[in-house]
Parts: C-alpha cells; sequence; structure tokens
C-alpha cells in the first residue's frame, strides 16, 4: 500500500509540475486539461494515507499532497459559486435576453435529427456549429427557414463552421489567421431593439499526439483573435471549442490582450469534453465577452451523439453599466509582446508543416 501511495503521490506531482515548464510541446500542455481530475485525485491519495502504515517520510509526502491540493484549489474555486461576482439585472437601458448556442457536432456524428431537436427545442437566437462538413450543411437546412442569417465555411478537415442567426447579421466574414485551413467567424449581429454587437466563433487545433505536436498554432490563432476584437467598441462575444482550459497561461493570455471577461469565474466550470464522460469531461469549450455583456446563464446541454456537450448561453448588453469593468484585465508591454511572439510562432509553424507535406 505503502508503494502504491508512493506511486500515485509521484505522478501527480509530475503531472503538476508539467504545465509549469515553458515549452509547446504538447505532453507539457496536456496536464491542464486535467486539474480538475488531478485535484480530485490527490485528494483522495492524501486521504488514503491515512490509512496506510506510517513511515519516516509519511508526513513530508503528506504535506506535499496537501500543498498541491491548495495549489490546484486557489485556481479551481475561481470557477465555482464559493468565488464571489457581482450578479447584475436587466434595468431600462438594457436589451432583450438573447441566447445562443454553441456546439461542436463531430463531423462523423450522423445523428442530425438530434441537433436540430434540440436547436427547436431551445430556440436560440443565434448558434454556432464546429466540425460541420458538407452533409451536416445539407441536413441543417430545414432550420434556415428560422434561421435567415447564416455564414457557412463548409470544409472537411474536421474544421469546418456554421453561423446561423434569427437577429439581422450586417456583416459576417470569414478569417484564416494562422492557418489557411483553420477559419474563425466574425459577425457583427443588430437586434430588434437596437443593440448591437460581434459575435466570434473560433476552433483552433489541439495540442495532442494525433493533431498538433504543439501548441503553437491554438495559441496563434486564439491571440489573434484577442489582437482582433481588442479594439471593437461594439459588445463582443467569443465562443467555441478553443481546445483549452480558462486558467491556463494561454488563456490567460488571450483574456487579458483581448480584455474580455470569462464568465465560468463564480459560476461553474462548464466541461463538455468528452460528452460519455463524467469522470474525464474537461471544460474546453469556452466563451468570453466584453463588459457590457451581461450573462444570465450559462450551462451545458443534452448530449446529440457528439463527443462534446453543447453550451447554452443566455445573456444581454447593457452600455450604461460599469459593474462588470473592474474585472477586465489588460495586457501589459510585456505580455503583449509575448502574445506577438506567440502569433508569429504559430504562423511558423503553419508553413513547417505546409512544407513537410509537400516534401512527403
Amino acid at each position: 500500500m505503502w508503494e502504491t501511495y508512493l506511486i500515485l503521490s509521484a505522478l501527480l506531482l509530475i503531472l503538476t509540475v508539467l504545465p509549469k515548464i515553458p515549452s509547446p510541446h504538447w505532453i507539457f500542455r496536456f496536464p491542464d486539461f486535467g486539474k480538475i481530475q488531478i485535484t480530485y485525485f490527490t485528494i483522495v491519495t492524501f486521504s488514503l494515507g491515512f490509512i496506510i502504515e506510517k513511515t519516516e517520510y509519511f508526513w513530508y509526502v503528506q504535506g506535499l499532497l496537501l500543498a498541491m491540493i491548495i495549489y490546484h484549489g486557489f485556481t479551481l474555486i475561481k470557477y465555482t459559486k464559493f468565488y464571489k461576482v457581482k450578479r447584475h439585472q436587466q434595468t431600462k437601458n438594457s436589451s432583450k435576453k438573447h441566447h445562443f448556442i454553441s456546439a461542436n457536432v463531430y463531423q462523423f456524428n450522423k445523428d442530425y435529427h438530434k441537433f436540430i431537436d434540440l436547436i427547436k427545442k431551445h430556440q436560440p437566437d443565434v448558434f454556432l456549429t464546429m466540425e460541420s462538413n458538407g452533409d451536416w450543411e445539407n441536413a441543417l437546412k430545414v432550420l434556415e427557414k428560422d434561421y435567415p442569417y447564416h455564414h457557412k465555411v463548409t470544409l472537411e478537415n474536421t474544421y469546418g463552421m456554421h453561423f446561423y442567426s434569427k437577429l439581422k447579421v450586417d456583416d459576417a466574414k470569414t478569417h484564416y489567421f494562422v492557418a489557411d485551413d483553420i477559419p474563425s467567424i466574425e459577425a457583427h449581429l443588430k437586434t430588434e431593439d437596437g443593440f448591437e454587437f460581434v459575435f466570434f466563433g473560433v476552433h483552433p487545433p489541439p495540442p495532442s499526439p494525433t493533431e498538433e505536436e504543439t501548441s503553437k498554432e491554438r495559441d496563434g490563432d486564439l491571440l489573434s483573435v484577442a489582437k482582433r476584437v481588442k479594439d471593437f467598441t461594439k459588445p463582443v462575444i467569443v465562443v467555441g471549442d478553443f481546445n483549452n482550459v480558462a486558467w491556463s497561461k494561454s488563456s490567460i493570455l488571450f483574456r487579458k490582450t483581448s480584455h474580455l471577461i470569462d464568465p465560468r469565474e463564480g459560476h461553474a466550470f462548464v466541461s463538455t469534453f468528452h460528452a460519455k464522460s463524467r469522470l474525464l469531461r474537461f471544460p474546453i469549450d469556452l466563451m468570453f465577452h466584453s463588459e457590457d455583456i451581461f450573462i444570465k446563464d450559462l450551462k451545458t446541454l443534452e448530449n446529440f451523439g457528439s463527443d462534446h456537450l453543447p453550451v447554452y448561453c443566455e445573456f444581454f448588453i447593457d452600455h450604461h453599466n460599469d459593474d462588470q469593468e473592474e474585472r477586465v484585465e489588460q495586457a501589459d508591454s510585456e505580455e503583449i509582446a509575448e502574445a506577438e511572439e506567440i502569433i508569429e510562432e504559430g504562423k511558423k509553424e503553419d508553413g513547417e508543416r505546409d512544407a513537410v507535406v509537400t516534401e512527403d
């Protein structure tokens, strides 16, 4: 039992330390995804220590485990209701409540009707799909009567995106910030009561042994979006499958560079992937918003056959309420320079990958 306890403690220590190493390789970035699970297992291992035979090193190991629990807990508590943030009510100056759904549909998922039924059930004003290819586009045509505004980026590489809206779309465009096969959608919308806002849909590639070896393209793409939206005068929502978690260094840099707010703080983790596993479910479908967007509800919806749960958000706009101004953090000059460097590294990484493919 002592040996098992030591092995678990050592493994948890390694998983805690790896993300602190400033390398973009997936081995160092992946443990960030499992911070919630690592914390749970650390608590279990710490508790296990009290029922095993004590040795002279016991209290050193227990102390180390306790320090790890406090370290992880200090970060994770921000994404629970124990972390207090001010709640806001609509006023006569606010817009009406609006809601959207963001869903990675999983390109090879053929349960089109389940997703269509989900949209019909919840009736969002706007919805965004990721990994939507030609087959998905054809299936979703039945919704176009209710959603007359749409912007489609039909790809067969699992990075297709489709945007549908009941609200008027004044302008919509596709960006390829880092790679010419990884799109983002920028849509400028206007509500019936005269409020305007920008909706940004993103889906960068994950660092993993089966996708990108490093996080360079992901981080470069996300920080390009941050750079794009930071000077918008309209309210902004950025949402999608970030293939990242809110507490990672690159997500924090994204938030500071974009001048946006993370609505999960003081609310919940809102874990989405993998849809079929509660134990190994990570919050990688994220959302950020400007200070004049106020969130009424943010949650996951029922599974429709994808490997991701869809995200549902209800919000309103209020230009006259500055209560959230203090939640906006801005990058300093050193962080801005770091963001620019990451963007260039992301573009270079895509160029090097294309060169290898051409040579093959």
